[in-house]
């Protein structure tokens, strides 16, 4: 294959030579750790309850010393002493945004550019002369308004789309003659399809030849059909809103994703937290660098990987994530977003009429399916009104929503069942 040029690259530190990127994520790490302990006084309270000094965290392998901070913890945190948990390091008035992921959890920002950020679309191959659209919601998670700024630090022109709208989307595409797409992979073939029934032919009319991706799975025969059928080069990046972002991005050979080195990004044994080595399955937990704001030490994502060190052809030196391979916590993301098992039973359990449920989680052809089995304690009241006032508050809530309700007869949940049943299969 051809040789690496310094053009394919967003930064120097995607081609790091390994020993100084340890070095250079040890001095980070120090720093951030250091800062956090002075100035947030929940990362504080941690480090003290572990006995270990800031000083004492050096390396990333020091790492181990501290306890992981899982999403439902971050949620009592922020209860308990809000809004932000007592990480926040600066002042509430020189907050400059604030983004809120489900829970709620409140993530403050502050820094004065956030460019490193493009790196992972520049990867992809967005340029100066792609016309975009950024398919993310643009209220309250990062993705949208961080996406945006990323694309157009590649140069390219950001369209705000948001989601939603599959025919504004189809005319908006046809007419800008928009060349590339950001979304979660199902929504792109649903405004494909759209296309389709619309009478358009997809390669004569349309421009998109990339398409980045984020928020869920992208199965192989899915991403096979978007480049075999319809010619759009794909890629995947994973994302994580807590930790403020995009924590490892595909190159052009799709062989795993790179690292940030925005991020420390351990691989680790869930229930020790002690961290594991390449190829071995654990836990990604990710302690943000880049953000100073934000004291957020080792947070758990609960969603279970592993890494290869071997080199990339590309010339990028990071390591890189091979796989999400299921979840290690009590969530589960649907349609891009997390449906926490907490969450869930506390909405559940607002509505008196309600006496057992069990949510399941499917696929249908190529989006994720999200079903409410119900037991009521009465029969005898208005079920549809039901339906509809739960739909209603657990999107606000979990800002997803159901796609079928169905009322089973009392007895037909197990007693012994899990909150949430997650039947997904990738193939």
């Amino acid at each position: 294959m051809p040789k690496a040029k310094a053009g394919d690259f967003f930064d120097d530190l995607e081609i790091m030579p390994a020993e100084k990127r340890e070095g250079y994520l040890n001095q980070k790490l120090a720093e951030a750790i250091d800062y956090a302990y002075h100035h947030a006084p929940s990362a504080k309270e941690i480090l003290d309850r572990a006995g270990v000094r800031p000083t004492q965290i050096r390396t990333i392998k020091d790492l181990q010393q501290l306890p992981i901070t899982r999403k439902t913890e971050l949620m009592e945190l922020q209860k308990s002493k809000p809004p932000y948990g007592g990480l926040s390091t600066i002042p509430a008035e020189d907050v400059e945004r604030i983004f809120i992921s489900p829970g709620p959890i409140y993530e403050p920002l502050h820094v004065e550019s956030i460019k490193w950020f493009a790196k992972t679309f520049y990867a992809a191959g967005f340029r100066k002369g792609d016309i975009v659209i950024n398919s993310f919601t643009y209220h309250m998670s990062p993705a949208g308004i961080l996406f945006h700024e990323a694309i157009r630090d590649c140069g390219a022109t950001a369209i705000a789309m948001g989601v939603g709208n599959t025919e504004a989307q189809v005319q908006t595409m046809h007419d800008l003659k928009v060349t590339g797409f950001v979304g979660t992979p199902s929504f792109l073939m649903t405004i494909i399809k759209r296309a389709e029934e619309m009478g358009y032919n997809f390669h004569r009319d349309f421009a998109v030849h990339k398409a980045w991706f984020t928020g869920e799975m992208l199965p192989p025969s899915l991403r096979k059909s978007l480049e075999e059928d319809y010619a759009i080069s794909t890629a995947q990046a994973y994302a994580v809103t807590e930790p403020g972002g995009c924590l490892a991005y595909e190159c052009s050979q799709k062989s795993g994703m790179h690292f940030m080195d925005e991020y420390i990004i351990e691989i680790v044994d869930p229930e020790t937290g002690k961290q594991l080595g390449p190829g071995e399955v654990g836990e990604i937990v990710i302690t943000p660098l880049h953000n100073k704001t934000w004291g957020l030490i080792r947070f758990g994502t609960g969603d279970m990987s592993y890494y290869t060190t071997d080199p990339c052809p590309c010339g990028r030196t990071s390591s890189r994530l091979v796989a999400i391979v299921g979840r290690a916590g009590d969530a589960v993301k649907v349609r891009g977003m997390f449906v926490v098992t907490k969450q869930a039973e506390a909405i559940f359990s607002s509505f008196n009429q309600i006496s057992t449920f069990q949510i399941v989680v499917g696929r249908e052809g190529e989006r994720d399916k999200m079903m409410f089995n119900i037991e009521l304690k009465d029969e005898a009241i208005d079920k549809g009104q039901l339906a509809e006032d739960l739909n209603k508050k657990f999107q606000e809530v979990c800002r997803v929503k159901a796609d079928n309700i169905e009322f089973v007869a009392k007895g037909t949940i197990p007693e012994e069942h899990k909150t949430i049943l997650d039947e997904r299969t990738w193939e």
